[in-house]
């Protein structure tokens, strides 16, 4: 017998589809809700697990420090209770040092008053005898000191605003006589410059030299064939007594000179001329008349008649109206030397002076 066929119908088979479909949109969702939360809270684990991790590295890390903070504080402690006990200390040894300064200073005042006023008492007495030493020396601005200490009344006029001091250097101040000029004269320097006789010329100088005036100037000549100033450089320039240090280096300056040669008084004569201004006081020490003029002899050996005309010849070139101090040494073979120069002086108003051989 033939089955019956099953009637389809539309709404039947749209219901089940429905449901089925339904059905599984729901286990979709419910599948994906899912999954969704479990990755949420699992990314959530892991974020809360770092900081967990964090926060304790930094406790860890604090309690580390922390241990070595109360550490750094003993030792700060300790240090500071050290420099209190110092400070107090120092404190105390200040107030003892207050205490012995105190006591030293009421000793070392009484002290200090007598050191000074025996000070004072010295420097007193040093003045008086100072002042007893300046009465004795007059208005000497240098001290010269002859042997035995004596003290020489000469009659030279030592005055003067502008004082010339002419020193014969030529090599007949070697020597007192012929043959000992002629022996020297082949020796060392060293020796010619501490003959008796250059000495007594360059100690005359010194003397002299004390006895200028404070207020005055002066000059020194060397010469002998030519002329030089004692210092050299200054030829033609006055130079100021009150200038000690300048005195003394004149004294040493010709110290170093060496006797030489012939003597030119032409030369040295004109040379004044050329001072401005001239001297109003002329000092010459020599030994005798002049050898030569203006030039050279032509002949080594000279008579007396020669050389007194030389000398006349010289004096002529003399600037007029100036004083000639002459102060002659002792030289043999040489006789109109003394009457020549000693008119010389009285002509001039000047004064002459032959002195002994342990003068000044």
């Amino acid at each position: 017998m033939a089955r019956k066929k099953r009637r389809f119908t539309t709404f039947s088979l749209s219901f089940l589809d429905i449901m089925s479909c339904g059905f599984g949109a729901v286990a979709l969702i419910f599948l994906i809700i899912k999954h969704g939360s479990d990755h949420d809270i699992e990314v959530e684990n892991q974020d809360l697990s770092a900081e967990v991790n964090l926060l304790e590295e930094e406790v860890r890390f604090g309690r580390e420090h922390l241990v070595l903070a109360r550490n750094t504080l003993d030792v700060t402690s300790d240090e500071l209770a050290d420099t209190q006990g110092l400070a107090r200390r120092i404190i105390e040894q200040i107030e003892e040092i207050k205490g012995n300064i105190a006591e030293i200073d009421s000793n070392t005042e009484k002290q200090d008053i007598k050191r000074l006023q025996e000070k004072l008492r010295k420097l007193e007495q040093a003045k008086e005898d100072l002042e007893a030493e300046n009465k004795k020396l007059g208005n000497n601005v240098r001290k010269y000191v002859g042997e035995g200490d004596r003290q020489y009344l000469t009659g030279l006029r030592l005055g003067g605003d502008r004082i010339l001091i002419l020193l014969d250097a030529s090599a007949s101040m070697l020597g007192d006589e012929l043959i000992k000029i002629i022996r020297t004269r082949n020796m060392s320097n060293r020796v010619k410059r501490g003959t008796a006789k250059w000495r007594r010329a360059v100690n005359t100088v010194s003397w002299l030299t004390a006895q200028f005036p404070q207020d005055s100037q002066y000059q020194i000549y060397t010469f002998n064939t030519g002329f030089r100033a004692a210092i050299p450089g200054t030829e033609d320039r006055w130079l100021n007594v009150d200038d000690r240090d300048q005195l003394d280096k004149v004294i040493k300056e010709l110290d170093k000179i060496v006797p030489a040669d012939g003597t030119s008084l032409e030369r040295v004569f004109n040379a004044i001329n050329g001072m401005t201004p001239l001297p109003d006081n002329i000092i010459l020490i020599t030994d005798g008349l002049p050898t030569q003029g203006m030039s050279r002899p032509r002949q080594n050996t000279i008579s007396g008649k020669n050389r007194r005309r030389l000398f006349k010849q010289a004096v002529k070139v003399l600037p007029k109206n100036v004083p000639v101090n002459v102060i002659l040494a002792p030289m043999e073979g040489d006789p109109f030397a003394a009457s020549e120069f000693w008119k010389l002086a009285m002509e001039t108003q000047g004064s002459f002076l032959a002195p002994s051989r342990d003068w000044p």
